[in-house]
């Protein structure tokens, strides 16, 4: 007896956890979601408000001694000399930059290329059907592209026109707001940062790896910020070697990458190439 009233107990408990699942994914898709995911309701998060005060404490009187992509900690490639090469895709939230470049997602799916998309706050606002698609693939892994889609700077540098954070606190709101966005999205905190523009000064380097995130930036910039034609796309990706991080975006659809990437791949494979996420190997 005392047997069966512990089974029934657990089938009891299963059922409760189940439904009460249910509800909230319902409740999250059909009432909520918009307003969980709302920047206004993120920086409101007490976990969030303390950790930024810790972070200001802690970088506000440090001054930033270099610029740009490829200073010290900002990862480029794959430590490895496996023959893989690693496909990172950009949906960056500047206005008229909304797209999906459905036709290129495709082809990698349809072709089992996996990738790394680094998905803007203000993009994923915009797309969220879309996202949940992506981040329901295994093929995919989603890193963070910002929220504001600045240069990450702790004194307002700027970076092909777009003027960058102004001080610690923006920082801090550039990188950790839109994590948090993607973690209540993917139920996991992302590993990778990639800022608007790649640009960064020393001390946003060293507050993303306080907070426990890698930058990572690229070996090849495949599309030239979806500026590039189809053949200037295709002969990037050829030139790539063992561990390459390769820059393109995704949220263009009316331009060529997704044709450039589609004349490259076969050959890449061709030539003994295999595609990895970055979370396939360690950073360099």
């Amino acid at each position: 007896m005392k047997i069966k009233r512990t089974g029934f107990v657990i089938f009891t408990l299963c059922l409760i956890l189940f439904s009460t699942s249910v509800y909230n994914q319902q409740n999250l898709d059909e009432e909520n979601i918009k307003k969980l995911l709302s920047n206004e309701t993120i920086v409101q998060n007490k976990d969030y408000i303390k950790l930024k005060k810790k972070v200001v404490k802690k970088f506000s009187k440090t001054k930033p001694t270099q610029w740009g992509m490829f200073i010290p900690g900002v990862k480029t490639q794959l430590d490895t000399n496996d023959k893989v090469i690693a496909l990172t895709f950009d949906a960056c939230g500047n206005p008229g930059s909304f797209g999906y470049d459905a036709e290129l997602i495709d082809f990698l799916i349809k072709e089992n290329i996996p990738a790394t998309l680094f998905l803007n706050s203000k993009w994923i606002d915009a797309n969220l059907p879309i996202v949940e698609q992506l981040i329901n693939n295994p093929l995919f892994e989603i890193g963070n592209h910002g929220t504001e889609h600045k240069p990450c700077s702790v004194d307002g540098r700027s970076a092909y026109g777009i003027k960058g954070t102004k001080n610690v606190e923006e920082v801090f709101d550039e990188i950790e707001l839109n994590s948090r966005k993607i973690e209540l999205l993917t139920k996991k905190k992302p590993k990778f940062f990639r800022s608007g523009t790649a640009h960064y000064d020393d001390v946003a380097v060293k507050i993303a790896n306080y907070l426990g995130y890698e930058i990572v930036n690229f070996t090849i910039n495949g599309d030239y910020g979806a500026t590039a034609s189809k053949e200037q796309v295709m002969n990037n990706l050829l030139k790539a070697k063992n561990g390459d991080i390769i820059l393109l975006h995704m949220n263009h659809p009316e331009k060529e990458t997704a044709e450039g990437v589609m004349l490259a791949i076969p050959q890449l494979k061709q030539l003994g190439y295999k595609f990895v996420k970055l979370s396939d190997y360690p950073l360099k």
